[in-house]
C-alpha cells in the first residue's frame, strides 16, 4: 500500500470515529464482495455505537445465493435524513455504480472504500487499495485501525466478500495476505461450510435453465481465444429468472480450454437503464479487460470488468473482438 493510501486509511478511520450517523451503500447488481462488505461495515459501526442505515437504492432483486445473509435491515430507499448522514460507498469503482449517484450531493460527507484499480476517487475521503483482493480485505484494515472486534457475524460477512471476489481462492488476486485473512476470519467464527452451501450450492432451477441458454449460444472466435454468448430479455421471462440469476454464468464460459477472454452480453429484464450489459473476464495475466471496458464507458479489474451499451449484440461482439486483437498486438 502506498503512503497516500496509508494516509487515506487514517483519514477514513478518523472520519468514522468523528461522526455518529452513517448511510452505507454499495453498487447496483451487488455481488458477494458488495453485500459482505456492506453487512460487515454495518456490524462494525454498530459495535462502535454508531447509527447506521444500509441502502441499495432501487427495486432490482438481490442475488438469491445471498438470501442466507442477515440483510433484514437493508433498505431499498434512502432515508429522509440523508442530509444528516455521512455516506460510506463500498466496492463502487465510480459514482455511476451507485444506483442513484445524485445522493453524493445530498450528504454532508462521502467516504469511498474500494479496491478497483481504476476507481475514480469520487469521495471526499477515499481509501482505494488496488492490491487488495476485495473491498472486504480493505475493510478489515479499517476495522483494525478502529479497534473493532471480529465477531463471528462480522468475520462471516468479510469471508463472503473475500471468498467470492477471489473465486474461491482461485483468481490471481489470491495473495498471501488474502489467505492469511481467510484463516483469521475462520478463527474468528466464519462458518466456511455454511457460506459454501449458501453461495455455491443453492442454485435456483431457473438459473440453471438460463445457464443452459447461454451455453447453447456460446461461440468461439480468434481461434478459440474468445468465447462469446448472450442472453435475451425474453430468456429471463421464459425460464422465470430474475436479472441476478445471470451472475456467475460467465465463469462457465471462461473455463473453456484455450479461452483467453470470455464475454457475456445480456439484456436486463427491465425497461429502465441500458439495453445491454456486457461482462468481460480474462484468463491470462497479460490481458487487461478493464481497458477494453473503459473504451465503452465501463471499467473494473484487469481480469473482470464490464460496460453497458445500446449497440446490437453483433456490434458488441465485433467491438470486443477488435479490441482483443488490438490488445494482443506488441506495443
Amino acid at each position: 500500500m502506498s503512503s497516500q493510501e496509508t494516509n487515506d486509511l487514517a483519514a477514513v478511520a478518523e472520519a468514522l470515529r468523528a461522526h455518529d450517523r452513517f448511510l452505507l451503500t454499495t453498487h447496483e447488481n451487488p455481488d458477494g464482495d458488495a453485500l459482505g462488505s456492506l453487512l460487515a461495515a454495518k456490524l462494525g459501526l454498530d459495535q462502535l455505537g454508531k447509527d447506521t442505515v444500509m441502502v441499495i437504492h432501487g427495486d432490482a432483486p438481490l442475488p438469491g445465493e445471498y438470501a442466507f445473509m442477515a440483510l433484514g435491515e437493508l433498505r431499498r430507499r434512502w432515508p429522509d435524513d440523508v442530509a444528516e448522514r455521512v455516506l460510506v460507498a463500498l466496492d463502487c469503482a465510480n459514482e455511476s455504480r451507485i444506483a442513484d449517484p445524485e445522493i453524493l450531493g445530498r450528504v454532508p460527507l462521502s467516504i469511498n472504500v474500494d479496491h478497483h484499480h481504476d476507481n475514480s476517487r469520487f469521495g471526499q475521503i477515499n481509501l482505494i487499495d488496488s492490491t487488495a483482493s476485495s473491498t472486504g480485505e480493505v475493510l478489515r484494515d479499517v476495522f483494525r485501525e478502529l479497534g473493532v472486534t471480529l465477531t463471528p457475524e462480522i468475520a462471516e460477512a468479510l469471508y463472503i466478500a473475500l471468498v467470492t471476489d477471489t473465486g474461491r481462492f482461485q483468481y490471481t488476486n489470491t495473495t498471501p495476505k488474502a489467505l492469511r485473512l481467510a484463516a483469521e476470519l475462520v478463527e474468528a467464527g466464519a462458518d466456511v461450510h455454511r457460506v459454501f452451501q449458501g453461495v455455491y450450492e443453492t442454485v435456483q432451477f431457473a438459473k440453471l435453465k438460463l445457464l443452459a441458454r447461454a451455453l447453447e449460444r456460446a461461440q468461439v472466435y480468434e481461434g478459440g481465444a474468445i468465447v462469446v454468448s448472450y442472453l435475451l430479455r425474453t430468456d429471463f421471462a421464459e425460464v422465470g429468472a430474475a436479472e441476478p440469476y445471470s451472475e456467475g454464468i460467465i465463469d462457465s464460459l471462461r473455463a473453456v480450454e484455450g479461452a483467453d477472454m470470455a464475454v457475456l452480453i445480456r439484456e436486463p429484464p427491465r425497461n429502465d437503464g441500458p439495453l445491454r450489459r456486457v461482462s468481460l473476464r480474462a484468463s491470462v495475466d497479460e490481458l487487461d479487460v478493464s481497458a477494453i471496458a473503459r473504451k465503452s464507458g465501463g471499467g473494473g479489474h484487469r481480469q473482470a470488468a464490464g460496460f453497458s451499451s445500446d449497440a446490437s449484440i453483433d456490434e458488441i461482439t465485433d467491438f470486443v473482438r477488435r479490441e482483443f486483437v488490438a490488445a494482443r498486438q506488441p506495443a
